[in-house]
């Protein structure tokens, strides 16, 4: 663009947007957010909206579209939504006051790990951006929900776990240095990177000191040691640089965020992010929706604030049995207490997001309607804190916070906001009448000029004993009245004349050119107003900000455990005894969603009993749909319920601490990263022997199905001897095989034990009974499970028939090798089955085929010495055999 073409105003468009390369500048313009050049051209097609340009006839027009202010939200979050990040410029001088250009600049940066406006974020789910750093040490990482105001940190020693660190935290947003890929290890380790928006930050801003004085300012303390990061400088680097980053982007300080929670991985039960997937913890494997996971069984809260915190205490259960057992003690208290406890969940249901609305008002984000949300929420508390101060013991359902109930809070918010508030807050009819004299002043002089006009009118007839004033406006004079030329005698000398007319005069007095005053601009004067008054009203709310992070912080905390204790009561869960034994013992145990999705039909409960002195593995041999899958992950449900503090779907249970849990089940290709099915398994299993320790719980559905036989077969079979022998102690292992022969392990391995899904056979048909016996089984029933999936009955009898064969053929090989042998019995390791003809039967169907009577002596001889030496040693493939038989012929 030529520079002559460049108007003042494109000239300031530009100048900001040099600022924000990375962002769509939304650049105000009137009542419309414009957009210009390339962000017009991407927002257009994002948006689906119409793209224009300025300047039509120009050789260069400009590309530009627009939407309307008022609705900006929605396309914003559109935007967010797709990965873009969104830079807010608006208007902030008033055109009326400007001397040429409007003055603009840049007061908000919405990005997918900071966006405030609760209709477009999941009320269940934290919003958590994060920051990462590498060093000597390991990897920092930082998590801040400038949403909610939570800041966590957490320092580990590899990228690896790191990686899956921020896999199990969930961020939609991740912040690193900018050389950050000259650690190829971190880069490859945290392909993360490459799934979540990435913004990058200048590596000086994550130099200790720089990061260290940030928080000390932001916190306004002299040491970190009060918030446990003293000795964490990698987690304090990213900390303080996550900090700048939010800071920037919302162009202000966060004074909601007032505090930093360090935490440790090994704090909580170790649940990498396969093993969650497989157990479909938060979401189903089919489609990604919370339907058919475990969270939806569990998650009966009725606060937003319960839901995330409930999501939370999924992915991290604990391991400390003390705590643990604190929190069964107030979920047991919730639900033998039915009566009350229903009545704190009716309270509850009142409650809005108060950790949002929180934020937002401090952000100056909340408009009227929130406002009005938080105080209705805060008249709950007096009912609430008095029900479960009266009925619970629980530290956790009735802490310090139930001394507070936040009438001061809520008896201002219910005098002064309107609960039909409008959503602008410059718009008028937030601040209720009676709260404020001089605002009710002006909305009445606002809202009944034509009211006040009459009043006046009448005012002055009645003083002036002129029957024929009257009281009437004009653009050019203002206010004025008007009285006929044949009574102008009797008007009083305070009456300044300001026109004459041919039939009567006008006049103008100090009161009603005061009356004026207050009338002309009456209703910009109530709008300017009532947002002053609302300003200083969320100025007195941010005050008590830590009061109102501490009902939330218990609210959150007894939402859940109530909600829990009626998830125990209405599907009949039984308490987990919880204990730094070694012993898994499910008495009676069901799968808390399977049984929740057969209506109508009985779940089939089952005994797991597991320690590390005489059970240690469960080896499962059965059919397929016959419920192996079902056992194994039941048992993972049930700790991960046990350790989180919840009770659990049996009649007993007793849990020893499980530090972390492993599971590998089907596997699919990871064509994009170039590996096949059998590498992602092998990768898996990798992933679970090298993590492993004595207190793990592993689950193994299905080892080295992706290779041969004898390989797969081979793997497994070594597998289980490494879990069984591992550190002396072994690992707590259910592992589901369709390799018979891995129930041999029982006789050189004490601790591995048998056991079967068990099924009736009857006309040829099975019946699965889904119960889980003891003892080995050598049968799949694969035939059986094919018909029952719709197979064509072709189909099936011909593999009945190719069964049949096989089975013949091998049980002659085992005759065979035992006779060769010299032993009677079957050999430890049966030799693999083909389903291709053996080169015996090749050779005799050739020779079926073969015109004798046109064969010379020598080219019978010939063929008859080729047949015998394929069958002696097969080195070619069978359809070699026959091809060279056939041109014999």
């Amino acid at each position: 663009m030529s520079a002559p073409k460049v108007t003042p105003m494109v000239r300031q468009y530009l100048s900001i947007k040099a600022e924000h390369p990375d962002s769509i500048l939304f650049f105000r313009m009137g009542d419309f957010y414009e957009m210009f050049f390339e962000d017009a051209e991407k927002a257009s097609k994002a948006l689906d909206i119409t793209l224009t340009s300025r300047n039509k006839n120009d050789p260069d027009p400009v590309p530009m579209c627009g939407v309307p202010h008022h609705s900006a939200n929605g396309y914003v979050a559109r935007l967010v939504e797709q990965g873009f990040k969104v830079a807010i410029c608006d208007q902030v001088q008033d055109p009326s006051e400007a001397k040429g250009l409007v003055e603009r600049k840049v007061v908000q940066v919405v990005t997918p790990g900071m966006q405030l406006d609760g209709r477009y974020l999941d009320a269940s789910q934290n919003n958590f951006v994060c920051a990462a750093v590498t060093g000597r040490g390991g990897v920092g990482l930082a998590f801040l929900d400038i949403s909610t105001g939570a800041f966590l940190v957490t320092q580990v020693t590899t990228p690896e776990s790191a990686f899956q660190e921020i896999l199990r935290m969930g961020p939609k947003e991740l912040v690193l240095p900018e050389k950050f890929e000259e650690n190829a290890r971190a880069a490859a380790a945290m392909r993360v990177a490459d799934q979540l928006p990435t913004s990058r930050l200048e590596s000086k801003d994550f130099e200790n000191a720089r990061t260290r004085d940030r928080l000390l300012e932001h916190f306004k303390t002299r040491s970190l040691e009060g918030f446990g990061i003293q000795d964490l400088p990698l987690a304090t680097r990213a900390a303080g640089a996550l900090l700048h980053y939010v800071q920037q982007a919302q162009r202000q300080e966060i004074t909601h965020v007032t505090k930093i929670q360090a935490y440790f991985q090994d704090q909580f039960l170790w649940i990498d992010d396969n093993s969650a997937r497989n157990l479909e913890l938060l979401k189903n494997i089919r489609n990604g929706t919370r339907q058919g996971a475990l969270i939806s069984v569990l998650d009966k809260t009725v606060t937003a604030m319960g839901a995330r915190l409930m999501s939370y205490l999924l992915r991290y259960p604990l391991i400390d049995p003390q705590v643990i057992n604190l929190r069964l003690d107030a979920v047991e208290q919730a639900k033998d207490l039915a009566r009350v406890r229903d009545e704190v969940r009716e309270a509850l249901k009142e409650v809005h997001d108060l950790e949002r609305l929180r934020s937002r008002t401090a952000l100056g984000h909340a408009n009227g309607r929130d406002l009005a949300a938080m105080g209705e929420s805060l008249k709950q508390l007096p009912r609430l804190w008095a029900l479960l101060k009266e009925n619970f013991e629980s530290p956790l359902l009735c802490g310090d916070a139930t001394d507070d109930g936040l009438t001061d809070v809520a008896d201002l918010i219910d005098r002064s906001i309107r609960e039909d508030a409008p959503p602008g807050v410059r718009d008028g009819g937030m601040i209720k009448p009676g709260f404020n004299e001089e605002l009710d002043e002006v909305a009445a002089l606002a809202t009944d000029v034509k009211g006040l006009i009459a009043g006046l009118e009448a005012q002055e007839k009645e003083r002036t004993g002129i029957s024929t004033l009257k009281v009437r406006y004009n653009k050019v004079f203002g206010y004025y009245i008007e009285i006929s030329k044949n009574q102008t005698k009797s008007i009083p000398p305070h009456y300044v004349r300001k026109q004459t007319l041919v039939n009567a005069e006008r006049y103008i007095t100090d009161e009603l050119k005061e009356f004026e005053t207050k009338v002309l601009g009456a209703e910009e004067r109530r709008v300017a107003l009532e947002y002053n008054i609302f300003t200083q009203i969320v100025d007195r709310i941010n005050g008590e900000k830590n009061r109102l992070e501490k009902a939330s912080h218990l609210i959150a905390w007894v939402d859940v455990l109530t909600a829990l204790g009626h998830v125990a009561d209405h599907n009949g869960y039984c308490r987990p005894v919880v204990d730094m034994g070694q012993t898994l013992d499910l008495q009676e145990s069901r799968h808390p969603v399977v049984e929740k999705m057969l209506p109508g039909q009985r779940f089939v409960p089952n005994n797991i009993t597991m320690n590390n002195l005489d059970q240690q593995i469960l080896m499962i041999t059965g059919p397929n749909m016959a419920g192996k899958s079902t056992v194994l992950r039941q048992a993972a449900l049930c700790v991960i319920m046990a350790q989180m503090g919840s009770f659990v779907p049996a009649e007993k249970a007793v849990v020893g601490v499980v530090d972390k849990i492993f599971t590998r089940v089907g596997a699919l290709d990871n064509l994009s990263q170039g590996e096949s099915t059998f590498m992602v398994e092998m990768q898996e299993t990798a992933n679970i022997l090298n993590n492993v320790s004595h207190r793990s719980l592993v689950i193994l559905d299905e080892i080295g199905r992706g290779t041969s036989t004898f390989d797969g077969l081979s793997i497994a079979w070594a597998v289980a001897e490494y879990l069984h022998d591992y550190k002396d102690h072994g690992v707590k292992t259910m592992f589901a095989t369709h390799y018979h022969e891995l129930t041999d392990l029982t006789k050189t391995h004490p601790r591995v034990k048998n056991f079967n899904i068990a099924v009736n056979e009857w006309n040829d048909e099975i019946i699965f009974l889904h119960s889980l016996v003891e003892g080995g089984t050598n049968k799949s029933y694969g035939i059986q499970v094919a018909r029952l999936a719709g197979i064509p009955a072709s189909v099936i009898r011909r593999s009945k028939q190719v069964l049949q064969t096989i089975e013949d053929s091998e049980e002659a090989r085992v005759a065979y090798s035992a006779k060769a042998s010299g032993k009677g019995g079957k050999k430890d390791v049966q030799v693999q089955m083909s389903l291709f003809p053996t080169p015996g039967e090749l050779a005799a169907q050739a020779l079926e085929r073969m015109d004798i009577n046109s064969m010379t002596p020598l080219e019978a001889m010939n063929v008859l010495s080729e047949l015998q030496q394929r069958v002696k040693r097969p080195e070619k493939a069978p359809a070699d055999v026959t091809a060279e038989t056939e041109d014999q012929e």
